[in-house]
């Protein structure tokens, strides 16, 4: 689909412009998100899928500075799904094949990357 320069479009421009800016006060942009979470990822202990959240204070915090910064599209919800996606928080269940491999990447710290393994066959 082409863009026709839709109002979009701008936002998009202008959330880019912004993260460069943003990489320029920082050194980098993963040293500016990472202070959400005090440059560690957060190991959450959770046993059923109902207490999963949809926001937390720290994606509150995340979510207003950036909308500070001028960024557009950063709704706390946004951040949080952010988190979760790039390692800053894990969800993962504690009955979870895979909490066992999250725990090693979080040992390892910010930066490190977490790499799902095969569901075990049942």
């Amino acid at each position: 689909m082409e863009s026709c320069g839709t109002a979009e479009d701008s936002r998009r421009v202008q959330n880019a412009q912004l993260f460069l800016a943003v990489q320029k006060e920082f050194g980098s942009f993963d040293s500016y998100i990472w202070q959400f979470v005090g440059g560690r990822p957060r190991q959450n202990r959770l046993r059923r899928h109902e207490q999963l959240p949809a926001r937390t204070e720290q994606s509150d915090a995340m979510s207003k500075d950036l909308a500070k910064r001028g960024f557009k599209f950063v709704g706390s919800t946004i951040c949080y799904a952010f988190m979760q996606a790039t390692g800053m928080v894990n969800d993962h269940l504690v009955d979870c094949f895979d909490t066992r491999n999250w725990a090693n990447t979080i040992a390892r710290g910010p930066g490190a990357r977490h790499y799902a393994v095969e569901s075990p066959r049942r």
